[in-house]
């Protein structure tokens, strides 16, 4: 099956011509496939096979670990506890989810992450913990080419404070292959939305589902699939990263269709530190293209976009 998305390999060791390429990609689309990153499959795979023996255990079992607003997300969640697409009436985005976040430093002790028990799965916690490491790393190296991509030191989001103790989330996902369907209201996977914060690296297991819309103030929307590449990340900008660049690099809205068949994927979603200043960067305003958004911290404004999308 054809994609319409960029894919970019990052083995190449040239990077200016590597960081070119993800202009042209956020520019366009706000999402694009990352292939050659160093995860091996077998890693991925392992994540997979442990995620979904913890959607399988009892439901009781899964709700002694949930996390709730406001402490944090850390936990479980069950289905139907958030509506990404707050102009729905359905009862909420047919998915369950497990959230864990930063393994060591000033965030991990603030939000302990919450995990299953090693007596029922005990290689969970090391083989989540493995890949959030990687995954982080790769992700590093993405913001590095995205900061030449914009004109800017390589460095550059590391010079902000950005990368110093980033607030890096990992979600687990299972979408249920039954749907409760409504006369009312269609029921969706994910309902319509763009991710909030910096940049999301999503691993999914090949079932499709995933769909974007390329312009988003465009009536009616016209959705287009986006196929799973065999080890290869889909990447795409948040909201905070459009923000940042005062517009030029656009989050772009996307969605999860059910397809009758049950599909998991993990997103990791790689924002800056809480304290981290987002204002609009030197290489994207000028006298005629002004600042759009007054700066804000970074863990601000995520906090008020989770308000928005969770029940409290």
């Amino acid at each position: 099956m054809g994609t319409f998305l960029p894919i970019i390999d990052l083995s190449l060791p040239e990077k200016t011509s590597t960081a070119k390429l993800i202009r042209r990609a956020c520019l366009e689309h706000g999402f694009f496939y990352v292939k050659n990153h160093g995860i091996s499959e077998e890693l991925m795979e392992r994540v997979f096979k442990e995620s979904k023996a913890f959607f399988n255990l009892p439901l009781e079992e899964r709700l002694t670990i949930m996390g709730l607003l406001p402490r944090a997300l850390l936990g479980y969640t069950p289905l139907f506890a958030e509506k990404l697409d707050t102009s729905l009436s359905s009862i909420g985005d047919s998915k369950e989810s497990f959230y864990f976040a930063p393994l060591e430093g000033v965030l991990a002790q603030r939000y302990p992450n919450q995990w299953p028990s090693e007596d029922l799965l005990p290689s969970w916690r090391q083989t989540m913990e493995c890949y959030y490491k990687n995954v982080l790393s790769v992700g590093r190296k993405l913001l590095g080419l995205i900061a030449l991509a914009l004109d800017l030191d390589e460095d550059f989001f590391k010079q902000v404070g950005a990368l110093d103790d980033p607030a890096a989330v990992a979600r687990l996902l299972r979408y249920p292959g039954e749907v409760v369907s409504s006369d009312v209201e269609e029921t969706y996977g994910a309902s319509a939305h763009s991710d909030y914060g910096m940049l999301t690296l999503l691993l999914t297991d090949g079932v499709p589902g995933l769909q974007v819309c390329k312009d988003k103030s465009k009536k009616p929307r016209i959705w287009e699939d986006v196929p799973g590449i065999r080890g290869a990340f889909i990447v795409n900008i948040g909201d905070m990263m459009e923000r940042w660049t005062n517009g030029l690099f656009r989050s772009t809205l996307h969605r999860v269709m059910p397809v009758g068949k049950e599909r998991y994927s993990v997103a990791f979603f790689l924002d800056p530190n809480p304290d981290c200043n987002v204002e609009c960067l030197e290489s994207c305003c000028s006298e005629t293209c002004p600042p759009r958004f007054p700066p804000i911290l970074a863990g601000d404004y995520i906090m008020e976009r989770f308000r928005l999308t969770y029940a409290s």
